[in-house]
């Protein structure tokens, strides 16, 4: 209204004041607040997600429990028992085999043997599997052809292994021969317990050290060269960047390694099947070839089963060993 004067505050008297507006988020596009629309996306964001990787899993899931985590159920739960693969209802007789197989001294026996092959070999393959990565890690026209012979051992069966060993180290084999045509007599490789096991971490060890080199190779791969260009303009060594900038990079590299080889010299028993046959009078049965000769040639599942399931808690206990204590270095390097 002409000539009115405006109430204190600036708002004019007569003026009705409107609805109070809701304060909108600075950037906020218009006419979205803060109701169930953008949550509402979120969550369909969310659930597809989801669902989209329980699609992708499922396959994995499902290999993983049947071939996997039922037989070690079933494997659990018969070693509680002194089922002999024939009667339909095993008997239930708790903790003994276990406790039979604390006091074996086959088992004992075996598990030394194992000992031995799994130092030995687990030292041999990734010190010889470095080495041969370091030398292979170049460009070359013999480079790839020399990669692929390194590492054709691995694809060959290990059965198909030790029969080709066993060819070459036997009585009659072509070591023998050689030995015999020369004049001398021939070595006891397989005959005599000491060679044998030696003979055995030999043949284990060059049937598995090409995964080695491979897995190096990619490791020191992932090296950025300028690390290493930037450590020899100091002045560094060849050894003080191997030392210095290499190795704590390839930790992932020798800590892959390490559970791989350890896992599978642990369960050898193909290749001692195929050289020795576990001979001689049992001098060279590993753990797994003796979880074998229980179950199925003397037909004792149920203190095979526990023997099973000791190798399954001794491989499991050294996974987790070796990725902690790998964790460990890794948070000390970055410290």
């Amino acid at each position: 209204m002409p000539g009115s004067t405006p109430a204190p505050g600036g708002v004019r008297a007569g003026d009705r004041p409107g609805p109070a507006r809701e304060a909108r988020p600075a950037g906020a596009a218009p006419g979205s607040g803060t109701g169930g629309r953008p949550s509402t996306g979120r969550g369909r964001a969310r659930l597809s997600a989801f669902v989209s990787q329980t699609v992708l899993l499922a396959p994995a899931t499902v290999l993983i429990s049947v071939f996997m985590l039922l037989p070690i159920a079933l494997a659990a739960y018969l070693s509680f028992t002194d089922w002999n693969g024939l009667t339909p209802d095993p008997r239930r007789v708790g903790w003994a085999n276990y406790a039979r197989l604390l006091q074996d001294a086959d088992v004992g026996h075996a598990a030394v043997v194992t000992l031995v092959v799994t130092l030995v070999g687990t030292v041999a393959c990734n010190a010889a599997g470095l080495a041969l990565a370091v030398l292979l890690n170049r460009s070359g026209r013999l480079t790839g052809l020399l990669r692929a012979v390194v590492f054709y051992p691995y694809v060959i069966g290990p059965i198909i292994i030790g029969f080709l060993w066993s060819a070459i180290l036997g009585a009659n084999g072509a070591i023998a021969g050689l030995l015999t045509s020369a004049g001398h007599s021939p070595l006891p490789f397989l005959s005599d317990p000491t060679w044998a096991v030696g003979s055995i971490v030999a043949v284990v060890v060059w049937s598995q050290f090409g995964v080695n080199v491979v897995l190096y190779l990619a490791g020191l791969q992932t090296i950025p060269v300028s690390l290493v260009e930037a450590a020899r303009m100091d002045g560094a060594t060849r050894w003080q960047v191997f030392r210095s900038v290499t190795w704590p990079m390839l930790a992932p590299s020798v800590t892959v390694n390490l559970v791989l080889v350890l896992v599978g010299l642990l369960r050898v028993y193909e290749i001692v099947l195929a050289l020795t046959g576990g001979g001689p009078a049992g001098r060279t049965s590993t753990f797994a070839f003796l979880i074998l000769s229980e179950s199925f040639r003397t037909n004792h599942l149920g203190y095979g089963a526990a023997q099973a399931m000791t190798l399954t808690v001794v491989i499991g206990a050294l996974a987790l060993a070796i990725t902690a204590l790998r964790r460990r270095a890794e948070q000390a390097v970055s410290a």
